[in-house]
Parts: structure tokens; C-alpha cells; sequence
């Protein structure tokens, strides 16, 4: 349990977003993807996730942010559209809901809240534990801290995000308790959690934060966790199951998405920005890892974000 609260204690949890939406015409996404994590309370109707997974009203869907997922919205037996295809269209399949009313007389609804998980400021958190996407059945205490995180995010008074960041971070500790409790994903999270017994790996972790636009070759990884350039690969997969380059690639795509999403930055400078000297070569490669060009990346802060 000391090793669990150790693991809690390391992560930095920040509040997005939150939106409640109506899902005017069903739709199921083969390759549903954000960098974000991302939190859905079913208000009514039902969503399935992975063909035959069902949430129904008072449950739960978390998407643990870099992992892809087939995602219906209402009928599961409705045409499949690709990530890119949902985000050009999203308007026709979703829309905003602003009051509470509305929201209990619709067929299909939910409540979202975006979030980053953060271990040690740098790791997406259930990201590295390989936990996949999963419902949640009914769970009072989750359920009732997104209602909360919602409600704050339509005020405007002062100190308004700083107090759905800690609501989030409540709902957050919730959702790996219930993982836990549920004994969910052993075997992945006892794989997976090691780097946070390895301080080494805690600090090619931040270099690679900090290093961003940088040669980061295992040359380099190798001399700041000093051990042997043949040696860094296998130590960094022993420990976290990917190769490290894998890893450099999938830091520097998701601090391209904030970048895309927050400045006005052009493309090939962003693309200079996380390392990629060649912006053709940028493009393709994000294009691969998140089924949509850049440029429309930044027309949109996530799939959520109607």
C-alpha cells in the first residue's frame, strides 16, 4: 500500500475541460483517440466501448489519454465513421448541452472531464501502467465530483479552474482506487509501475521533458542515467515495456497537440519546437500516430469539445 500512496503522491493532476453533450445522431468511431484522459458519466442512453462493453445511465467510461479505442455514442448497430471523419463532422453527431434540463430529456447523453495525469510531471500516468480503456459501474463518489467539476466550469468566479483541478484530482485518486479495489489490470500495473522505484529512470524522464527539441539518442539517455549506451534501451523497456525512442516520439507528438491547441505557432516551427527538423516528415508521422493532419488538430481542443 506504501508503494500505492507513493504512486499517488508523485502525480500532477490538471483540469481541462468539462462538457455535457447530446448525442443528436448515434455514431460509432473505429479509432476514438486524445492525448488527454478523458471521464464520462452517462446520463442517459448508453455508450459502448470495444464492441460489446455497455455503459448504461449512471456509469462510467474512463479512456486513459494515448490510447485508441472503438467508441459508439448511442446505437451500437449505426455507421462507423474514422477519428478524422468524427472530427470533421462532429457538430452533426453531438452537441453542447447547457442546462440541466435538457440534459435528463434527451435519448443519449454524458457529462465529460478532460484531464491530465502526470507522474513525476512528465509521464502520462495511466498511459505507462498500459491500463486500457474501461467502464466503471455505477460509483456515487466519482459520479458526484463530476457533477461538481461540471457545474464549476460553467461559473465564473474567481479561483474557478483551480477548484475543478482539485476536484479532479479527488475523482482521479477515486478512479485508481477503484482499479485497485477491483483488483483490475493486475498484471500491467505490476509490470508497469517499477520506474517509480528507479530514481535513474525518474531522471531520463525529466531530461527528455526538459530536452524536448534536443538530440535525445540513447547516447545521451545512456550518460544521464549513466549506465552503457548498449545497455539504455533494455534498461528503459525492462522498466516501462516500450523502447525509448517509442516513448521520445509519443512526448514529443503529445507536447506538438498542447502547442497546436494553445499558440498560433505555425506548423514547422512547432514541428521544430519537439525535434523534427524536416516538417514534412513531422506531418506524416502525426498524421500516423493520430489519424488526423496537424492543421486540424489545432481547429479543435478534443473530440469532447463540441
Amino acid at each position: 500500500m506504501e508503494d500505492y500512496n507513493k504512486i499517488i503522491e508523485s502525480l500532477n493532476i490538471k483540469f481541462i475541460r468539462s462538457n455535457s453533450l447530446n448525442v443528436i445522431r448515434s455514431v460509432k468511431v473505429s479509432n476514438f483517440y486524445d492525448v488527454q484522459n478523458t471521464l464520462i458519466q452517462v446520463k442517459s442512453g448508453d455508450i459502448t466501448i470495444n464492441e460489446n462493453e455497455v455503459a448504461h445511465a449512471g456509469d462510467l467510461v474512463f479512456i486513459p489519454g494515448g490510447k485508441s479505442i472503438e467508441i459508439a455514442f448511442g446505437n451500437m448497430n449505426t455507421t462507423e465513421v474514422t477519428n478524422e471523419s468524427f472530427i470533421n463532422d462532429r457538430d452533426s453527431y453531438l452537441r453542447k448541452i447547457n442546462d440541466d434540463v435538457s440534459l435528463h430529456t434527451i435519448h443519449t447523453s454524458f457529462t465529460s472531464v478532460t484531464f491530465d495525469a502526470k507522474a513525476f510531471d512528465s509521464v502520462n500516468f495511466f498511459n505507462s501502467l498500459d491500463i486500457p480503456p474501461f467502464i466503471i459501474p455505477k460509483h456515487e463518489e466519482i459520479s458526484e465530483a463530476i457533477d461538481k467539476i461540471y457545474k464549476e466550469s460553467l461559473g465564473d468566479k474567481p479561483g474557478r479552474d483551480r477548484i475543478a483541478t482539485n476536484i479532479t484530482e479527488y475523482a482521479v485518486i477515486e478512479v485508481f482506487r477503484h482499479v485497485l479495489e477491483k483488483k483490475l489490470f493486475v498484471e500491467q500495473i505490476a509490470t508497469n509501475s517499477n520506474y517509480f522505484k528507479d530514481p535513474r529512470l525518474i531522471d531520463i524522464f525529466n531530461f527528455i521533458k526538459d530536452n524536448i527539441s534536443s538530440d535525445l539518442s540513447n547516447k545521451i539517455l545512456a550518460n544521464v542515467a549513466n549506465v552503457s549506451e548498449d545497455y539504455v534501451g533494455q534498461y528503459f523497456k525492462m522498466l516501462t515495456g516500450i523502447n525509448p525512442q517509442d516513448y521520445i516520439e509519443y512526448q514529443r507528438m503529445e507536447k506538438a497537440v498542447e502547442l497546436l491547441r494553445t499558440s498560433r505557432k505555425s506548423i514547422r516551427a512547432i514541428g521544430s519546437e519537439v525535434g523534427y527538423k524536416d516538417t514534412a516528415y513531422f506531418c506524416r508521422r502525426f498524421k500516423m500516430m493520430f489519424g488526423i493532419p496537424a492543421g486540424k488538430m489545432r481547429r479543435r481542443d478534443s473530440l469532447m469539445n463540441v
